[in-house]
């Protein structure tokens, strides 16, 4: 297919996934709780590493949160078993489990729609102790808290295709279940895998820096290449079982010392090649008791959107100071590791808790990616993506001290203002808030009682309009697609689910709770914002505000191998 049409499919894709007022988007109708995926996806006859279990107490520990966004305070871990645990722990591992009567459920420190989890970690990394004796590629599993070997490779070969990144430098690679959100969401499934792609690379990256490591997409990668190196097409492997599709390769390094070298953001695909010819072990074990219902607009989507090989600038590894200790200062807030471990999607706020200026200004701050500077000087997580933001946040405020209730806008690029304030309403005066720092882009649009509006607009959901704030995130659509090509499509969705990752902590941080919110209603929140066309296009709604307790929670800990699993859902969208 040509460019043009490619960029036109993903269009259709998207209008045709719209919630309206007068209807939703095409979906299941009814849940077929029989044919419910199985959220842990298993290689029968893959030899499983169970990697160690650890406490908040022990090495490596967790320097504390706000530690994390100064660069180079916090040391670089060695490359071991136990550090390899910590990262996946946090990243992709289990944070705790939910009861309601006999049915038990796991949450996982990277969010997901529906708690469905469509993402599969997997993991390439040279010969390491108590992992394997030479190269491999495991894929992680969740529930044992362990690692899955899929594949041997040569060492000649595994040093061939690594010789260019830093020492010690392995790879994370991200793939996606379809059917696990299409079961229960339909057409927009799509949407909601794409926001758990960003929100694994952002808990990754948070992760990654939980030890002193730095992490970046490999963004000239091909999808091909991607799937070839991470199996997902080898046929006979998911013979009967649901397919995967390959999405993000992320390098992962610990820090050097000060000396700078640039990373490539490719792959030699004749060596991915020969790496993967031969020694694979394991068959995908099969998600659902029925075959998946074919959602023909999600097939056409995901193709249209792979990703061809593209010319990227090399990512300049960035100049680390040399740190002696991890200790944790009492300036840096709670410990990283708690922070992580502790994030849950609140499934509805108490209507009532407010929070101060200073702490609403300081969340809007961590998600500027100041995009003026090379991606490897950008702050931590924003280095993990090398282009420029596409997405602003149109923001109903309800209850920050010291702010007056209304509309607001957080522009993350300066190129945008001036285009934000062309297509939207000429009514809005973009004032700057008082006591607004003078670095943060945030702008009074219009004062108001906007509870009721962010209500409606989210589907008619509580949680947008008894929180705090919420937030539509907005992005610079025609022009991104019509730039770089349909494959970025489903890189917007990825930038939305990082500045989910960041918010979400930034609430637990602040002693306050968030959720994600995928179903809102696409055009009438444009229509409030005076957006007309498809220049700008909302693509994931967002809440923060004092959480109501929930009961079911049993087991507020990490993965537990002894904890059994029945295959349901939590209630909540996130």
């Amino acid at each position: 297919m040509r460019d043009a049409d490619l960029i036109e499919t993903v269009m259709r894709y998207h209008e045709r996934t719209k919630h309206h007022f007068d209807r939703y988007a095409p979906g299941p109708g009814e849940l077929d709780w029989a044919n419910q995926p199985d959220p842990f996806r298993r290689y029968e006859g893959a030899p499983l590493v169970s990697l160690p279990l650890l406490g908040p107490d022990d090495e490596p520990l967790s320097p504390g949160y706000d530690a994390l966004y100064r660069r180079g305070s916090v040391s670089s871990e060695a490359l071991t078993i136990r550090s390899l645990s910590r990262l996946l722990q946090y990243g992709l591992g289990i944070s705790a489990w939910k009861q309601a009567g006999a049915v038990r459920w796991a949450l996982r420190c990277n969010p997901s729609s529906g708690n469905l989890h469509p993402t599969e970690g997997y993991l390439l990394i040279g010969a390491q102790p108590g992992l394997g004796d030479a190269p491999g590629l495991y894929h992680y599993a969740p529930l044992e808290h362990g690692l899955e070997r899929r594949a041997a490779f040569s060492a000649r070969q595994f040093s061939a295709l690594m010789a260019e990144f830093p020492p010690q430098a392995f790879l994370v690679g991200l793939s996606s279940v379809h059917w696990r959100e299409a079961w229960k969401y339909g057409e927009r499934a799509f949407r909601y895998c794409q926001h758990d792609v960003g929100h694994a690379i952002g808990a990754l990256r948070l992760a990654a820096a939980t030890l002193g490591w730095n992490a970046t997409l490999l963004h000239g990668l091909a999808d091909e290449t991607i799937e070839a190196l991470l199996g997902l097409n080898r046929a006979e492997d998911f013979a009967g079982a649901e397919r995967e599709h390959p999405d993000a390769m992320l390098a992962v390094w610990p820090a050097e010392p000060p000396a700078q070298r640039p990373l490539p953001t490719q792959l030699d695909a004749a060596l991915v090649h020969q790496l993967t010819r031969e020694g694979w072990r394991g068959a995908a074990n099969r998600l659902s008791r029925d075959d998946p219902v074919r959602w023909e607009v999600i097939d056409d989507v995901a193709i249209a959107s792979r990703k061809p090989a593209t010319e990227a600038p090399a990512f300049d590894t960035p100049q680390e100071p040399a740190i002696e200790s991890n200790d944790h200062a009492p300036d840096d807030g709670p410990a990283a590791g708690q922070i992580i471990l502790q994030r849950r999607s609140l499934l509805a706020c108490d209507g009532a808790t407010s929070i101060t200026a200073e702490a609403f200004y300081r969340m809007l701050a961590r998600v500027m990616p100041h995009g003026d500077l090379p991606p490897s000087q950008r702050p931590m997580p924003w280095d993990t993506i090398d282009w420029d933001p596409t997405l602003h946040l149109g923001l109903f405020v309800h209850r920050v001290d010291g702010l007056a209730p209304g509309l607001y806008a957080l522009v993350r690029g300066p190129a945008a203002l001036g285009r934000l304030k062309h297509a939207m309403h000429e009514r809005f005066e973009w004032s700057t808030p008082p006591g607004c720092p003078a670095g943060l882009p945030l702008r009074l649009l219009e004062p108001g009682d906007a509870r009721r509006l962010a209500t409606r607009l989210s589907c008619h959901q509580n949680i947008a309009g008894d929180g705090i704030f919420s937030l539509g995130m907005l992005a610079d659509y025609q022009e991104a697609l019509f730039t770089h090509g349909a494959w970025f499509y489903r890189r917007l969705f990825w930038e939305a689910g990082l500045i989910g990752q960041v918010l979400y902590l930034e609430a637990e941080a602040a002693g306050v709770a968030a959720t994600g919110i995928g179903c809102f209603f696409d055009d009438p929140v444009h229509q409030v914002f005076g957006l007309q066309g498809l220049a700008f296009q909302s693509l994931y709604h967002f809440t923060v505000g004092g959480s109501v307790g929930d009961p079911r929670l049993v087991q507020g800990s990490a993965s537990s191998r002894a904890v059994s699993h029945s295959r349901t859902s939590n209630s909540s969208w996130w």
